[in-house]
């Protein structure tokens, strides 16, 4: 532990508060930082909240220089990982530092709690699941992060290397210009879907929205189940995850795709809360809510963001699925900039060995805008 820095557990209110506003004096200097959603950080750390601790735990820290906090980690252990993945995988995460010391410290602490919890591997970071904000943003430092995406200082990059870690992999957003009308050939593929009778899209239905996005997150699970890092939702964790996605759920920006009346696929696609929020500070009251809801009834906001989208298991590395996945971006597309007044798009994340994702993309004229680095080591 480096000379001067205290690097002690976090306990109690007055803790876990100081935990979640370190990060406005970590970016209070960064034109492109967007401040969190305080009550949402709040329920990510929250086991009474937060459905993830039913096979999840954790610990946090904060680090303290002459009495000064100068930094902050989790370190969090998943039983599902441990089953389904890498026994002995741990991870790290919620990591902020004002200067490679407390780095240092703040890194080793986390390491010391993964091998006390007989851990012999840590990724990181991973802020608090991969499905919440994996990775280290390593690429892009310029732009603001779009609607739960991560946004980190240049500096972690050298200093989680200097601990002894290595890249495992890299995780892409994509920015695409969706004004521009998809290419003639996709265009035609496009077309030859919608002459087809077996295909239908649909809107999600939020009078339904219990239904909907239950298929949708089920939907998930399984078109996901093979990707690197991939661990299931929980039946909790999905109705978690459509309560709180609900409120910025537009239904002609969410379509299902079936076959034969069955659902094949998806694409969740969100208006950039962050330009919605940016101005609040992280505060919802007094003003705050009154102001989002206000903002939310038809927004308008310059960018989108598809954090979710997939292919049912059965159908992937077919044309059919190419074809689903064009005739959904090419449909949100429409709807986003005819109803929206929407200009770009943002796929992701994909990873970077997601072949099919990838093409996807590059196909559809998008440029990566963002990369994303998870980091590991032996313990």
């Amino acid at each position: 532990m480096g000379a001067g820095i205290l690097i002690r557990p976090v306990a109690g209110k007055a803790d876990r508060k100081a935990f979640v506003d370190f990060v406005w004096q970590v970016y209070k200097h960064d034109p492109a930082w967007v401040p969190p959603l305080k009550s949402e950080v709040h329920a990510l750390l929250d086991p009474k909240q937060n459905p993830w601790f039913g096979h999840g735990r954790a610990q946090y820290w904060l680090a303290e220089r002459s009495g000064l906090i100068v930094g902050r980690i989790s370190a969090q252990i998943d039983e599902l990982i441990q089953v389904q993945i890498q026994p002995g995988l741990g991870h790290w995460g919620l990591f902020e530092a004002l200067d490679g010391e407390a780095a240092a410290a703040l890194i080793a602490a986390a390491e010391q709690w993964l091998r006390d919890n007989g851990m012999s591997h840590a990724h990181g970071p991973i802020s608090i699941s991969i499905w919440d904000e994996p990775g280290l943003l390593i690429e892009g430092y310029g732009q603001p992060p779009l609607v739960m995406m991560g946004h980190h200082r240049p500096e972690y990059h050298e200093w989680i290397e200097a601990a002894g870690y290595a890249k495992v992999k890299d995780l892409l957003t994509y920015d695409m210009d969706i004004r521009k009308e998809l290419q003639p050939l996709i265009g035609r593929l496009i077309a030859a879907g919608e002459r087809n009778p077996r295909i239908s899209l649909r809107n999600v239905d939020k009078s339904e929205f219990a239904r909907d996005s239950a298929i949708i997150l089920n939907l998930l699970n399984d078109a996901w189940s093979d990707n690197w890092g991939f661990v299931p939702l929980t039946d909790a964790e999905i109705a978690y995850a459509g309560k709180k996605l609900r409120p910025i759920i537009f239904e002609d920006m969410v379509r299902i795709a079936e076959l034969d009346g069955e659902p094949v696929a998806f694409m969740l696609t969100l208006p950039d809360v962050n330009e919605l929020i940016r101005d609040l500070d992280g505060r919802l009251f007094p003003f705050g809510w009154a102001k989002l809801l206000w903002r939310l009834r038809k927004p308008r906001t310059a960018r989108i963001r598809v954090p979710l989208m997939g292919v049912a298991r059965k159908l992937q590395g077919g044309r059919l699925a190419g074809q689903l996945a064009f005739m959904l971006i090419d449909s949100i597309r429409r709807n986003c900039v005819e109803r929206y007044c929407v200009g770009h798009g943002e796929f992701g994340w994909i990873l970077e060995d997601n072949q099919g994702m990838v093409s996807i993309a590059e196909l559809s004229g998008a440029k990566i805008n963002h990369r994303y680095r998870i980091f590991e080591k032996k313990l």
